[in-house]
């Protein structure tokens, strides 16, 4: 469901490819059932490769990485995070659109 520039993060990656990212890391917390995360998985795959060499973009189906998902209290999806130096640095939930996203990205690479 990724496209080829977007990278699935998983409970057993998200350390090393997120939190000691020395890039920042925009991050989609998605589930297969949830036809907004569905509607916004192009912006995502439009934004992995824009901004590849630059920073990471992925996501992280909440189904089947309950760990991660409850770590950073998504409660509510698509929610999508954008972490620096291995913190959150910025947080939207639900449909965002990619200038918002864009901008958020341009100011941390």
């Amino acid at each position: 469901m990724a496209g080829d520039a977007t990278i699935e993060f998983t409970d057993t990656n998200f350390d090393s490819e997120v939190l000691k990212s020395d890039k920042p890391v925009l991050v989609d917390f998605w589930a297969e059932w949830c036809m907004p995360c569905k509607m916004l998985t192009p912006t995502i795959d439009q934004l992995a490769a824009e901004y590849a060499g630059k920073a990471k973009v992925g996501k992280v189906d909440t189904d089947s990485n309950r760990q991660t998902a409850l770590k950073y209290g998504i409660n509510a999806i698509p929610t999508v995070i954008l972490f620096k130096n291995g913190q959150p640095a910025q947080k939207f939930v639900g449909l965002t659109k990619k200038d918002q996203f864009a901008k958020a990205l341009d100011a941390l690479v």
